[in-house]
């Protein structure tokens, strides 16, 4: 089995950008802001991001992208760099992000409704 660069030293901002989604900016940010543990760098100072950074920035992306706040974002990293101790109050955090995940989707199914019936009544008309 042969070995890539990046296997043997981590993951270049530009290609976890790649990997991610998410800009070298946002990765920085992250980094700044708490959500991401300190990046490990190379010998050059560059940073140099693992596979499970990968996996984590994944997920905080998806949090992102379906509405958690950065605030709420810092509060799950924060609880779970205190360890399993905090896992009940990580999960009602998620389970209540789910919750409201959900309102977001009946909303919009509801609107994708109404765009169906508009669409209904002009498709009538052309025909």
């Amino acid at each position: 089995m042969t070995t890539t660069t990046d296997e043997v030293n981590g993951l270049s901002p530009a290609s976890m950008a790649a990997q991610t989604g998410v800009s070298i900016d946002t990765l920085r940010y992250y980094e700044r802001e708490g959500l991401i543990d300190p990046v490990t760098r190379a010998s050059n100072g560059h940073r140099r991001y693992s596979s499970d950074d990968v996996l984590w920035v994944q997920v905080l992306r998806c949090l992102r992208d379906t509405g958690m706040t950065i605030e709420q974002l810092r509060r799950y990293c924060e609880l779970g760099q205190q360890g399993e101790s905090t896992e009940s109050e990580r999960r009602e955090l998620l389970e209540t992000h789910r919750r409201e995940v959900e309102a977001q989707i009946d909303v919009r199914r509801e609107a994708l409704r109404l765009i169906d019936h508009k669409l209904t009544f002009y498709r009538r008309e052309q025909a």
